[in-house]
């Protein structure tokens, strides 16, 4: 009997976690590359997303179709070393093995990007490409999202209060992103207790934006999704992202400034001309 899954395997030469020094591998919990690791069902949409990084409980970023009325339709679609995103999002189960982030070890993400024009009819402003928001309470984690006209931003909530934007839940914005084009997106949360610092980069390691985040050791953030901000399971697809991720990595502390540039120069050449953006 035919399997119903089907193991996308592309030879594209790519920076690998592998090729870095030691202290680059150092706290990395997540490396999604959209080259390696990608298993497909028997229509060709993503079923799972395999993590090259991490413990065993964050290898696996599967699809799910949970409260959706259209079976399938939560799974993004593969394309020529990316994948595609529709308002779709892949999961980590694991509740509690990003939580740290927000309570004191500090993160560093990477994200490569090409944003497509952002649907209508969500929340405003939120288009997410990842976030471990928790359901319920004041929804601390953190996020990476487009506004409605794809202005990047990202920011951290800590649980202390709810306000979008506020003290406690700052929205660091950077410029407006030209839909179908690469870019190369960071942010970065300082490290320790009080008040840290919490950046954006785009394309280079100089900072496009910055801002202060009050870590507060008691937050409990929740599982990472890739493509939504949260396991929106009321709401799937609501504020979520319109365009294609080749690369997603994410580590458990803030890299160091020509930590994140060696990052960032790797992943600004693409290693093949992108897809054009398809049609909705």
């Amino acid at each position: 009997m035919r399997s119903l899954l089907l193991v996308l395997v592309l030879g594209c030469a790519r920076l690998s976690a592998q090729a870095w020094s030691a202290p680059l591998t150092e706290g990395l919990r997540v490396d999604l590359d959209a080259a390696r690791g990608v298993t497909l069902d028997a229509q060709g949409r993503v079923a799972k997303w395999t993590n090259q990084a991490g413990p065993a409980e964050v290898r696996e970023f599967v699809g799910q179709d949970k409260g959706r009325k259209v079976p399938g339709s939560g799974l993004p679609a593969a394309g020529e070393g990316v994948i595609i995103f529709r308002a779709q999002e892949l999961l980590c189960r694991d509740e509690q093995a990003f939580d740290g982030l927000i309570k004191g070890d500090g993160c560093t993400w990477v994200a490569v990007l090409k944003p497509y024009a952002q649907a209508k009819g969500g929340l405003k402003d939120v288009n997410s490409f990842f976030g471990n928001l928790r359901n319920g309470g004041k929804y601390e984690g953190v996020w990476g999202c487009l506004d409605d006209d794809n202005t990047v931003w990202w920011g951290a909530r800590n649980g202390l209060t709810f306000g979008r934007f506020d003290v406690n839940n700052p929205k660091v914005a950077g410029p407006k992103l030209e839909a179908g084009r690469r870019y190369v997106i960071a942010g970065r949360l300082g490290a320790g207790t009080g008040s840290v610092a919490i950046e954006l980069f785009v394309d280079e390691p100089k900072a496009v934006a910055a801002g202060r985040f009050p870590v507060n050791p008691a937050a409990d953030a929740s599982k990472l999704s890739i493509g939504q901000e949260r396991d929106a399971t009321q709401h799937p697809g609501f504020e979520s992202f319109d365009g294609e991720l080749g690369r997603f990595l994410l580590w458990s502390r803030p890299l160091k400034d020509e930590e994140l540039a060696t990052v960032m120069s790797g992943l600004r050449t693409p290693s093949a001309t992108p897809a054009a953006v398809p049609a909705k």
